[in-house]
């Protein structure tokens, strides 16, 4: 499909969509909220689409909101309902990766901020070219953090770390983000596209039935008991046990041999 403010393209058996509003830094303007959600459900029912890679166009992942949106009620004084925004742009995008069934891996080839760092945070994978930064910026501009921040920066970096980052809104460069876990690789920015493609192609041969299950498995596991989550894993491992990739998965390992999965 063509969208006005993102670009899709199939790289193997990977799904690249790109935030293409280069000249704004990829901020968000309600079209692009708009073009990434479908684009994330077209990646998600492609069944050729094994993975899904989210980047951006030229030096920038994405920088959050674009304020000029709404710069008309700043200028009168007027409050600006940003819970509506949030609810209506941010929310579902964050929900739908988190939701799908493939791996998403945020590919991130400069700066992130504010909702464009809640995008990173919410993909299952994060590879950084050596360029990238990290701002938590919400503070900067007198807001709390939204788009899911509050919740994985916790998670990641621990409560005082968190702290830290969402009161002071310092910028976080590549190889600090690599020491923190906010990434799992950095790449050379030279090699930043070649490496990220080969990662997401890796992740696109892997048992992708089997790799939405473990995603069903963490995502709850965060937020639940130990108890609740054994019994979450039992009934996932009984669904993934079925699979004809776990049947050739075995296969291949008493055949001394690597699997051909199919994501089935």
């Amino acid at each position: 499909m063509e969208y006005e403010t993102v670009r899709t393209e199939r790289a193997g058996r990977a799904l690249w969509i790109t935030l293409n509003r280069p000249d704004k830094l990829n901020a968000f303007n309600e079209q692009m909220g708009v073009d990434l959600l479908e684009a994330l459900r077209e990646g998600e029912k492609s069944a050729e689409a094994r993975c899904l890679v989210i980047t951006g166009e030229g030096k920038a992942f994405s920088v959050g909101e674009d304020l000029n949106t709404n710069r008309s009620s700043y200028d009168s004084g007027k409050p600006v309902r940003l819970g509506e925004v949030i609810q209506r742009k941010y929310n579902p995008i964050v929900a739908r990766i988190r939701r799908m069934e493939k791996p998403v891996l945020a590919a991130v080839n400069g700066v992130t901020a504010g909702a464009g760092l809640g995008l990173a945070l919410a993909c299952d994978l994060r590879a950084a070219s050596d360029k990238a930064t990290f701002h938590e910026a919400f503070i900067k501009v007198g807001l709390a953090p939204d788009s899911g921040t509050s919740f994985w920066l916790t998670r990641i970096l621990g409560l005082g770390r968190a702290m830290e980052v969402g009161l002071l809104g310092e910028p976080i460069d590549a190889q600090k983000a690599m020491s923190l876990g906010l990434v799992n690789w950095v790449f050379p920015d030279g090699e930043f596209r070649e490496r990220s493609a080969a990662m997401a192609e890796r992740l696109a041969k892997g048992p992708t039935k089997a790799m939405g299950l473990t995603k069903r498995a963490l995502n709850r596991a965060v937020v639940v008991d130990v108890e609740s989550a054994l019994e979450y894993e039992m009934y996932l491992q009984d669904v993934a046990g079925r699979t004809r990739d776990h049947a050739e998965g075995v296969k291949a390992f008493f055949d001394k041999r690597e699997p051909n999965f199919v994501g089935e």
